[in-house]
């Protein structure tokens, strides 16, 4: 098989495993129909009928006799090693905790309590009934046996029937009980009667239980299977009640009303699934307290103003031999301010006025240049700077130095 078609098989069988978004509508419960009692009217028949003839010590206790001599374990000793482990799949203890595991992740992705409240239902029936009659009927082991050809009973045994062979049936059994659909269930039915048989077969084997023995255990944890669709509405009020607890629980907690330490234990279990979070429920406006001021860790300083792109500067004109006042825009840095000399006074209104018309032209004209980078420091046109060097070097003057008869001059610009 290709690894292009080994990968789509591989991704559909992950993709059952995943859980489901919400519970599926199709799973439908058993129902008690008519064939179902029909036939546990017919096991519970033959359930009696095998307690009546290991009463009445018959054919069935003389039979038991027989297979005992004959000791099994002796004839296929080669056996013995595998059957030992066999045996474990018909022990209440550790059936019980695997098919738990299974029906646990079933009811994880299925959203639903029924499978393992159903298996818990199944097992207190098989308890109740099994336990009765073993403590009932008191009867003795094989191995155990004082009188040969008795029945063995009221001895203070609590071997009739076998429970080995009933939890077998009962566990492996709930499995098809709770399949969802018929070809699983049919699958799962042959499994689980292959294992409760195998486990009945090697009890025998092993000489720990009577033919008689098995024989009802098998009834019993069939009667047991059979009767469950009784117990459906049971089953279905009990897992209401849980999830209403639950939902109750989750209110108290998210309220706050249950210890803290409680609710370290608790929210583990109520937000199991991934659909609910602990969010604590918006406290009463008088029970709120006062927001307190958080001082701030650096006073933020305040917005220092913009300086203007080019300040214009109005130079002063004499009243009659100087020409009428010119603004001039003077660049200047962030920390120089506007300067402006005002006219005097005693100047004449046509001067004035021409003057003002002057100024509001060179603003105009300012307004519309580009804004020119502004430095950190005053900016000095050339012929204003500090001269550092004598005309036409870029040196400074050395003392110790004398000057070279008959060397060129320099240029007086640099270069």
């Amino acid at each position: 098989m290709r690894t292009d078609q080994i990968l789509p098989r591989l991704e559909r069988v992950f993709a059952r495993l995943d859980r489901e978004p919400e519970r599926p509508a199709h799973l439908q419960t058993p129902r008690m129909s008519r064939h179902r009692v029909v036939l546990l009217g017919a096991t519970l028949g033959i359930y009696l009928a095998i307690v009546v003839a290991v009463l009445t010590t018959s054919w069935l206790v003389r039979l038991d006799w027989q297979i005992m001599f004959f000791r099994p374990y002796e004839q296929w000793p080669q056996l013995h090693a595998f059957l030992d482990y066999l045996v474990v799949l018909g022990q209440r203890g550790p059936t019980a905790v695997m098919v738990a595991a299974w029906l646990g992740w079933r009811s994880w992705r299925q959203h639903t309590l029924r499978p393992l409240i159903t298996l818990g239902v199944a097992l207190l029936l098989l308890n109740i009934t099994v336990g009765a009659v073993k403590l009932g009927l008191g009867r003795l082991g094989p191995h155990y046996a004082t009188e040969i050809g008795s029945a063995e009973l009221f001895a203070g045994g609590d071997i009739f029937p076998s429970g080995h062979t009933a939890n077998a049936v009962v566990t492996w059994g709930i499995l098809a009980y709770l399949a969802s659909t018929v070809v699983t269930r049919r699958v799962l039915s042959l499994v689980s009667a292959v294992v409760s048989l195998s486990v009945g077969a090697t009890t025998v084997y092993l000489g720990t239980h009577w033919v008689s023995d098995v024989l009802l255990g098998w009834l019993a944890g069939l009667l047991v299977l059979l009767a469950l669709p009784w117990f459906e509405p049971l089953i279905a009020r009990a897992e209401a009640y849980v999830f209403d607890l639950r939902a109750r629980l989750r209110s108290l907690v998210e309220a706050g009303q249950v210890p803290e330490g409680l609710t370290g234990l608790l929210v583990p279990l109520l937000s199991a699934g991934g659909k609910w979070r602990l969010e604590r429920a918006a406290e009463e406006p008088s029970e709120r307290q006062p927001a307190q001021p958080v001082p701030s860790e650096q006073p933020v300083p305040p917005a220092q103003p913009v300086p203007s792109a080019q300040p214009v500067a109005v130079l002063r004109q004499p009243e009659a031999a100087e020409p009428a006042q010119v603004p001039v825009p003077v660049q200047a840095s962030a920390s120089a301010a506007p300067v402006s000399v005002a006219a005097p006074a005693s100047a004449s209104a046509s001067a004035s006025a021409s003057a003002s018309a002057s100024a509001q032209s060179a603003g105009r004209q300012a307004a519309a240049r580009p804004a020119a980078h502004l430095s950190g420091r005053p900016h000095l046109i050339r012929s204003e700077r500090t001269p550092g060097a004598p005309a036409g070097s870029r040196r400074p003057p050395h003392a110790e130095r004398a000057p070279v008869r008959g060397a060129a001059p320099r240029p007086a610009t640099g270069g």
